[in-house]
């Protein structure tokens, strides 16, 4: 079985439990050592599954239960409007970061028919919308803060100070703000224990922390 084949198998099988499956079975399900399981499973999680291992009797690996809703099915013009609405919380910074909200859209689009599909880009390629575009930031820093907002872990990140100078910080987001074209991180500095505030434009690196650092 191909590498791509097996992890689309894996990640179904993993979908069909309620309980956890440990390595050593699925290695011996699907014919492959525990350090290709291991490395599947690992690029799964980079594909952004929650797979959770939970130790102990019915432990193992396992789907996050709130991962999955229940089967919708959407007409074209129902997914139209989700995926417009998705486009305009993004264009018009109405939520935190984009990368859920577009795979959420991403997924809406997957689920219709091929006909479905070329009515919903006919439809939303109508609609013109009009905002305050944000100032540019790199992907990586965006992507990083979005984790550490979604998951609460903290960040080190490198700051662009207004002389000019960087400056790195250890930072937890207490909350966001959004004024007109600029998106602000009002946050605690960890190493100090002082409220200060961030513009995400003059962060110029970021890395999510160890949620459990030794």
């Amino acid at each position: 079985m191909r590498k791509k084949s097996r992890m689309f198998a894996i990640a179904e099988a993993l979908r069909a439990r309620r309980t956890g499956v440990t390595a050593a079975q699925l290695a011996e399900r699907f014919g492959v050592t525990l350090r290709t399981i291991y490395r599947d499973l690992e690029s799964l999680q980079d594909a952004g599954m929650p797979i959770k291992a939970d130790r102990g009797r019915g432990g193992g690996y396992a789907l996050d239960k709130n991962y999955q809703l229940p089967p919708v099915n959407f007409t074209a013009r129902e997914g139209a409007l989700l995926v417009a609405l998705a486009r305009l919380a993004v264009e018009q910074r109405l939520i935190p970061f984009p990368q859920a909200i577009e795979r959420a859209a991403d997924k809406v689009k997957s689920a219709l028919s091929t006909s479905a599909q070329r009515e919903l880009l006919a439809l939303v390629g109508e609609l013109q919308l009009v905002g305050v575009p944000a100032l540019p930031t790199p992907a990586s820093v965006r992507d990083a803060v979005e984790t550490a907002w979604f998951e609460s872990r903290a960040l080190r990140i490198v700051y662009l100070k207004a002389n000019g100078q960087a400056s790195p910080r250890h930072i937890r987001i207490r909350n966001l703000v959004f004024d007109r074209s600029v998106t602000l991180l009002n946050c605690i500095d960890l190493e100090t224990g002082q409220d200060r505030q961030f513009r995400l434009d003059k962060i110029k690196s970021a890395q999510v922390m160890d949620p459990n650092p030794s």
